[in-house]
């Protein structure tokens, strides 16, 4: 790794922010409110030209890597749009990496432009109500039929399948137990969102209402043969090929939410007089904000050195992982502190801090748990028994 000043990166910053600038707070207070879709910034977006950053050039995408991914997502969430602001774009500036990698040439010409142009919405569909995060026990079935494959079963938390015109979905195409190991007999599918095929049940939650979050029940929906993403019964491999990326880009979005709180709790804890003097003064204010900043710069670090593995092509689980850990630790922490920090005001929608800690909270159990995370450093990097 090079630490030295990037210009193409803060190039990138600058823009961001500037971008971000038009959409402050209480656009997205409003937003998550109403849970109205941010149409505006999403097309602010769009016309910046930052949907399909990862996308090669030859489809009209700006051919550059997840450390660059990374920065657009942090810089986005920092704003305070946080994950309003990321979700809304996310898959189009990062998302489609396994049709980048394993889709036909015909599936990438048909797509990967719509992509960048920001007509194309999509939504990820693997997470099953009776599966979780074990993957191989999705029951979600494609069966094989003339010229494609009859999809039928259920997902769940499925981010904009309002909004989308494709679904990138996982399915069995094979039992769980026809092969030597489970994670054999599943593939992904690039399908069509028919809504005659397709319902779509959303779900109320805590936070980042601006984004809708659903519920998928699907009924012989008909794939053709050419939207099969990779080789049939490979899905699993498939499909790994964003998951550190994803991790690490979801990482930074967690470390902006913090440096959103940070920069709201910082300002009120000078402006704030209580006793004749800043409550910036006070020790118990001031010492948890400090240990926040510390907390995000140094998961900030650890995103870099996995973006920079991801982007070399090198071995990345373990430090992907260990970032998404400490930044959505880092993230929640910053906005818990923000919290204390404005008292009872930090509880009001007033101050925004509230919409933050609700979205902070996210990051500890999404895209992936902080238990599953463990888990994974356990038995991947530690070589010990697996424990689940």
């Amino acid at each position: 790794m090079d630490f030295h000043v990037d210009t193409t990166h803060d190039d990138i910053r600058a823009a961001v922010r500037a971008l971000c600038s038009d959409f402050g707070d209480d656009y997205w207070a409003e937003h998550d409110q109403t849970q109205e879709f941010p149409w505006e910034f999403y097309n602010a977006v769009v016309k910046g030209g930052w949907l399909g950053l990862t996308v090669p050039t030859e489809y009209g995408g700006g051919g550059l890597g997840v450390t660059e991914a990374a920065i657009v997502e942090q810089e986005i969430s920092a704003s305070g749009a946080g994950m309003n602001g990321c979700s809304s774009v996310h898959i189009g500036i990062f998302g489609f990496e396994s049709i980048i990698r394993y889709g036909s040439e015909d599936l990438k010409q048909r797509f990967l432009p719509r992509l960048v142009a920001g007509d194309l919405h999509v939504s990820f569909a693997v997470t099953e109500p009776d599966a979780g995060t074990d993957t191989t026990n999705i029951s979600t079935f494609a069966k094989k039929v003339d010229g494609g494959w009859s999809i039928s079963g259920k997902k769940v938390w499925i981010t904009k399948a309002q909004e989308a015109e494709r679904l990138i979905i996982l399915c069995r195409t094979a039992p769980r137990d026809a092969g030597p190991k489970r994670t054999a007999g599943m593939t992904l599918f690039f399908a069509p969102m028919d809504r005659e095929r397709v319902t779509v049940r959303k779900i109320p939650k805590l936070g980042r209402n601006a984004v809708d979050t659903n519920e998928l029940f699907i009924d012989e929906l008909f794939v053709p043969d050419s939207d099969v993403i990779g080789d049939v019964g490979d899905g699993f491999r498939t499909i790994l090929a964003g998951l550190n990326a994803e991790r690490v880009i979801s990482a930074n979005a967690a470390i902006g939410i913090g440096r959103a709180a940070l920069r709201r709790a910082s300002r009120y804890a000078t402006d704030r007089v209580v006793f004749g003097r800043p409550i910036g003064r006070n020790q118990a204010i001031s010492h948890p904000l400090a240990r926040a900043l510390v907390q995000l710069d140094a998961a900030d670090v650890m995103c870099q050195k996995a973006a920079w593995l991801i982007d070399n092509d090198k071995p990345s689980g373990k430090e992907a992982n260990e970032a998404k850990f400490l930044a959505a630790e880092a993230g929640f922490f910053a906005a818990d502190a923000a919290l204390s920090a404005h008292g009872g005001y930090g509880y009001s929608k007033e101050y925004h801090i509230e919409r933050y800690f609700r979205e902070a909270r996210l990051m500890r159990i999404a895209p992936i748990s902080q238990e599953m995370v463990l888990n994974y450093i356990a038995e991947h990097v530690m070589g010990l028994p697996r424990s689940y």
